[in-house]
């Protein structure tokens, strides 16, 4: 359950994360914010990288083993990064046409896949 829980912050804390980096690019084809200045922009990243935090600090806490979860700090580690990538691709591909999902970027999920295997095994 502790591992579900985790695996699920990590999930939407990256969603919020991902927005908060990148949703911005998309702000010159919204009417309210097409005219926004560099520091409106970076207050409400900063507004959306908070629930990023309010998510990823409880799902942490509830996944590292010292804390009666199930996973090491490498393994929470290696977890959230394969997440991220993967938020952050169906991210690309769903708001920014422009981007392709090639060879190459499969071939480095299948780097991280491989990085998760090893950081698992005991």
């Amino acid at each position: 359950m502790k591992a579900f829980q985790t695996i699920f912050l990590l999930v939407l804390s990256n969603t919020f994360m991902t927005f908060a980096w990148y949703g911005h690019l998309k702000f010159k084809e919204m009417k309210l914010t097409e005219n926004l200045g560099l520091l409106a922009i970076i207050g409400i990243s900063w507004g959306i990288a908070f629930f990023e935090y309010c998510l990823m600090v409880p799902a942490n806490r509830i996944g590292y083993k010292q804390n009666g979860g199930p996973f090491s700090l490498m393994e929470l580690k290696v977890i959230q990064e394969v997440i991220t990538l993967t938020v952050f691709t169906v991210f690309s591909l769903l708001l920014f046409k422009t981007e392709t999902f090639k060879w190459n970027h499969l071939a480095g999920f299948g780097c991280l896949v491989l990085a998760v295997f090893f950081i698992f095994k005991k």
